[in-house]
C-alpha cells in the first residue's frame, strides 16, 4: 500500500513540474438558456469584432484548438463551404482560437478563409465560455466547442468535443431545426 501511495505521489509531482494543464471540468463550460458573455476580439482583418454586432442574427462562436492543423482545416473548410447556407438562415460564424492575428491572417489567405477568426492569446472568451484549456507549460490549445447563440443572445445549444468533419452539418441543422425550418440539404459523409 505504501508503494502504490509512493508511485501516485511521484506522478502527481511529475504533473506539477511539467506543468500539465487539467482540463476544466465540464459544468464550468456555460449551458444553453444562459445569456452569451459580451466580447470584442480582434480578427484576421485587424479590426475589432464584438457580440453586440450580430445582434438579431445566430452566431455560431466556435473555438478550436490551433490554425492551419488537421482538424481545425477541416472544420474551418466546412464551414467556409456552408457559409451560404449560414447567410440563409440568418446566422454568422465567428472561429476562435489562442493564436494570434497574424497567425489567422496566414490561414485565412492560405486556406481561401473568409469568415472572422478572432484572437484570443489571452484566453479572455475562451474563458468567458467556460472553454477548457490543455497542453503542457506555455503551450496550450482551447478545446473544440462551439456554442450556438439565438438573436435574442442566449446560448440556444451548445456542443463540446466536436467532430469537425460533420459539425458545420450539425450546427446548420440545428439552426434550421430552431427556426422551424427542417429541410436543411446535408452533405453525403
Amino acid at each position: 500500500m505504501v508503494r502504490s501511495s509512493v508511485w501516485i505521489a511521484a506522478l502527481i509531482a511529475i504533473v506539477a513540474v511539467c506543468g500539465f494543464t487539467l482540463k476544466a471540468r465540464a459544468a464550468d463550460i456555460l449551458q444553453a438558456g444562459a445569456a452569451a458573455p459580451s466580447f470584442s476580439l480582434p480578427s484576421q482583418e485587424d479590426a475589432s469584432i464584438s457580440l453586440s454586432q450580430y445582434k438579431g442574427k445566430w452566431v455560431v462562436l466556435y473555438f478550436y484548438p490551433k490554425d492551419m492543423t488537421s482538424g481545425c482545416t477541416i472544420e474551418a473548410h466546412n464551414f467556409q463551404r456552408d457559409l451560404p447556407k449560414y447567410d440563409t438562415l440568418n446566422a454568422v460564424v465567428l472561429g476562435v482560437s489562442l493564436d494570434t492575428v497574424e497567425s489567422h491572417k496566414t490561414f485565412c489567405t492560405k486556406d481561401s478563409l473568409t469568415f472572422k477568426l478572432l484572437a484570443d492569446p489571452d484566453h479572455k472568451v475562451i474563458d468567458a465560455y467556460g472553454v477548457p484549456l490543455s497542453g503542457a507549460g506555455p503551450v496550450k490549445f482551447a478545446q473544440r466547442d462551439t456554442f450556438l447563440i439565438s438573436p435574442a443572445g442566449k446560448i440556444a445549444k451548445v456542443w463540446t468535443g466536436v467532430n469537425p468533419n460533420t459539425h458545420s452539418d450539425d450546427v446548420l441543422a440545428a439552426i434550421a431545426g430552431m427556426n422551424g425550418d427542417q429541410k436543411v440539404e446535408r452533405k453525403p459523409m
